[in-house]
């Protein structure tokens, strides 16, 4: 365990943009079913609660109802598809590393809690070079939570080596800003992410705009919060 400050981050839509390629896994799973394709700037604000609630998503706004079975089918077709795609058009946001090494430089540590299954985001930041960047890499399956439930974020700062009282949460959408509040930490709001509530309106601690705003925005959290 160590006292040195920790940022938490969210990943879809917080750290890396990685719509183009879910939508195109749900897009793929729609078309075996005879659907039509979702446009990806309307289903960007559908991604964020996993998978399964994707493909729910998708098919709600097909108008075609499925069984849980059937659903669980598709899910795993997407799954599979994506996995293999998984990185083929997602990036970092912009500003991310050079806000990293910023905050590195200056003793910060970093970890990932997401919605997503962990093996996925393992594999994604794999594929962009991410992984070592992050003292843990937490997801959904990890310990049978989602976010907003706050073991979620309390074992992932566990697992990373960090305490609670030095953490600052950074995400996009209203599980981030409820895990942070359910666990007593503050929040970081980004506007550029998949959020159907906007970000205002969840009211995190401070909202930013770029990454270029991140250290200066955690340093001050931190000082805020820290004994």
């Amino acid at each position: 365990m160590t006292k040195a400050p920790l940022v938490v981050f969210d990943l879809d839509g917080t750290l890396v943009d990685t719509a183009p390629d879910l939508i195109s896994a749900l897009n793929h799973v729609l078309a075996r079913e005879g659907l039509a394709p979702v446009p990806l700037e309307s289903a960007r604000k559908m991604i964020g609660q996993g998978a399964r609630r994707l493909i729910e998503r998708g098919l709600e706004i097909e108008g075609r109802e499925m069984t849980p079975g059937e659903v669980t089918r598709l899910t795993a077709d997407f799954i599979d598809y994506y996995a293999a795609h998984i990185a083929d058009d997602s990036r970092p946001f912009d500003g991310l590393v050079a806000a990293l090494d910023v905050l590195e430089r200056k003793g910060y540590r970093f970890a990932v809690c997401t919605n997503k299954l962990e093996w996925l985001s393992k594999l994604l930041l794999d594929k962009l070079g991410l992984s070592a960047r992050f003292a843990a890499i937490c997801g959904a399956d990890t310990f049978g939570v989602s976010k907003p439930d706050p073991v979620i974020l309390q074992q992932t700062v566990a697992q990373a080596g960090g305490v609670m009282s030095a953490v600052v949460m950074v995400g996009d959408a209203g599980p981030d800003v409820g895990v942070a509040r359910r666990a007593n930490v503050p929040v970081i709001g980004v506007t550029f992410g998949y959020t159907e509530t906007p970000i205002a309106e969840l009211k995190p601690d401070v909202i930013i705009d770029h990454f270029r705003d991140l250290p200066a925005t955690v340093e001050r959290l931190i000082h805020a919060t820290r004994p």
